[in-house]
């Protein structure tokens, strides 16, 4: 047969649970792990992974190339503590969540039943491997029995980013294998230890929603047959050798050259500098010795880089109030310049100026924008649906500049740009991302597409969101600086986000959807959401102090008193998000009355929330 050429990539994350005060949000376990020993490849083939035990948070990776004579594949693994047999029943598309797929792993958590068990997790990986040949068009899309018996050599990629994933299909290394052609990063981020996921990516980026539904529907048939011992024979003539490659360090020198490039390709452009990392033992410390160190700075300070699953410290997420406190603290406690924050899985960040100031959310998007329209000005920044209008006012026109003629050249003839365009989109880092890439596909330039989740995609940077890349982006401009100021530190930074109109109040309140009230009348939550939101619209046009905007494509965005509201459905949850800003609290009570008075009338929405913000 014709030779094939398909590369996977995986990556787990495991911990094991000690015994010491955890997180109030971690759950007790005796370990945390997900066992991929083995792997079946669509109907014809059973794909073996190397077996090895993790302690801690512990992640390794895996790439496979198959070609006529040989196939590689590497895999860690852990004995899990729940298992359930290849047997039982699962639902599959039941572990779809948006563009990811995520489920528990481990048992032990009351009502949170295990449906990510290894047999589950063997189907998935070889489910991708039959999607991937069939994307790569590769003599088909079935692996075949004369590939698999020529047996299979490992590749382990230790601890590992989910940005770093993405990025080795792009990489050019032949001695490393790589590209790759696809990759797999197995993490559920931030959530309870209990919880596990996969992210999948190839070289055009991560796999949107039709792609994990088709992956999961071949893995239900794959988990059937294995069920059935149909691939029993098979299993028995896999083998292989198992290989190491430190990606991560490869992947490191790129951030770190990006910098040194900016910089004028000096050595050392941050000597001198205090930076401060809090990676919420997640897999974010790789930043200190790999990129901060060989660039330079001073890194005493840095905390939580250690990784462990049961997170001990605080929740690894940019957004949440106790690690950007935690940051914030460990920059005034050293006296750092800057201090910079990493989701678990490192595709989100934040950062605290020398002052303690947190850009994260829509100041951080107000950064980037500001140094993206920079390189290029006009170009479009694409956000989802709960940033500020006082980010819109930013880009578009605090952001602006006066421009001399090209044509007459003349002092006389400057005018002002009005600087960029604000795209304000849907939730959902996917959904942003996708979008901007669309925008550039019909003549709209964009090169950033950013969530006040601490998601950014760069198109410089093939639209990967890395949470690294956009800590590089802000390195590289106060490399740039100390070029001709020696002594310039984080302000150089914050000076780019003055002008940025920030609402006093800011508040996030969550409206769930009873599924079990008799008022859904048998429909789904997802039906009642809509039309809660239906009626919310028309009740807001009989308003006269309130205006629906003009364009908008999530749930229902409304301008008063001052400030804005927007009630949208969850992408995933039986969950009405509700946001508002405001100047005062009065302001904001005054646009909480007015969703208030519209959704009182659907008794299978849990208001209480709500109410007990307008009664503070």
């Amino acid at each position: 047969m014709a030779a094939l050429s398909g590369k996977i990539i995986q990556n787990a994350f495991l911990a094991q649970h000690r015994p010491q005060a955890r997180h109030s949000t971690r759950y007790p376990s005796d370990f945390c792990a997900l066992d991929t020993r083995s792997v079946h490849s669509f109907q014809e083939c059973r794909l073996r992974l190397a077996g090895t035990s993790a302690k801690w948070l512990n992640t390794i990776s895996t790439a496979w190339i198959s070609s006529s004579k040989q196939a590689y594949i590497s895999c860690n693994a852990a004995q899990g503590s729940s298992v359930v047999p290849s047997s039982a029943k699962v639902d599959f598309l039941k572990l779809q969540n948006g563009s990811d797929i995520r489920g528990v792993a481990v048992g032990g958590v009351e009502g949170e039943p295990v449906n990510l068990t290894e047999p589950v997790t063997e189907a998935i990986a070889s489910a991708f491997a039959a999607w991937l040949l069939n994307k790569k068009k590769a003599d088909g899309w079935r692996l075949t029995l004369g590939i698999t018996t020529a047996g299979h050599d490992v590749l382990q990629f230790g601890l590992a980013s989910t940005p770093a994933m993405f990025n080795s299909t792009l990489t050019e290394d032949e001695i490393n294998h790589c590209p790759v052609d696809g990759a797999i990063m197995i993490t559920a981020s931030h959530l309870p230890y209990n919880r596990n996921g996969l992210k999948f990516f190839t070289s055009a980026g991560g796999l949107n929603k039709a792609d994990i539904k088709d992956i999961l529907e071949r893995a239900s048939r794959i988990y059937e047959d294995s069920s059935h011992g149909s691939t029993q024979e098979l299993e028995q003539a896999s083998k292989g050798e198992v290989s190491n490659v430190d990606y991560m360090s490869i992947y490191a020198s790129d951030l770190v050259k990006a910098v040194r490039k900016s910089a004028g390709n000096k050595e050392k452009p941050l000597e001198g500098l205090h930076i401060v990392v809090d990676a919420g033992n997640g897999a974010g410390g790789f930043f200190v010795d790999k990129v901060l160190k060989p660039l330079g700075a001073i890194t005493t300070g840095s905390q939580f880089l250690e990784p462990d699953g049961m997170f001990p410290n605080h929740i690894p997420n940019p957004e949440d109030k106790t690690a950007m406190k935690a940051i914030t603290q460990a920059v005034a406690d050293n006296k750092a310049d800057l201090g910079i924050i990493f989701d678990t899985d490192v595709d989100r960040s934040a950062a605290v100026d020398s002052s303690g100031r947190e850009l994260n959310r829509n100041r951080l998007i107000a950064l980037m924008s500001a140094i993206v329209l920079e390189e290029h000005p006009g170009t479009t920044i694409v956000t989802d649906s709960v940033t500020s209008d006082g980010l819109t006012t930013f880009i578009e026109n605090k952001l602006g500049r006066l421009v001399l003629c090209s044509i007459c050249l003349s002092v006389a003839h400057l005018f002002y740009d009005k600087g960029g365009k604000h795209h304000r989109f849907k939730r959902g880092y996917k959904n942003v991302i996708d979008e901007a890439i669309r925008l550039n596909t019909i003549g709209e330039e964009s090169h950033l597409a950013m969530e006040t989740s601490g998601h950014g995609a760069l198109k410089e940077n093939h639209w990967l969101d890395d949470g690294a890349y956009l800590m590089v982006k802000l390195l590289n401009k106060l490399a740039a600086a100390r070029i001709l100021n020696p002594n310039v530190g984080s302000k150089v930074l914050t000076d780019l986000v003055e002008g940025l109109e920030e609402a006093s109040v800011t508040v996030e309140i969550r409206l769930k959807i009873d599924q079990n009230h008799a008022d859904l009348k048998g429909g789904s939550f997802r039906d009642y959401g809509e039309a809660v939101l239906k009626h919310l619209e028309n009740a807001i046009s009989k308003d006269e102090y309130l205006c629906k905007a003009p364009k908008n494509y999530e749930g229902v965005r409304v301008s008063g008193y001052g400030g804005w509201f927007l009630l949208r459905l969850s992408l995933h949850d039986p969950v009405l998000p509700l946001n508002i800003e405001a100047p005062s609290k009065d302001d904001a009570i005054k646009l909480g009355l007015a969703v208030l008075t519209a959704v009182s009338e659907f008794p299978a929405l849990d208001i209480t929330a709500l109410n007990k913000f307008l009664q503070q």
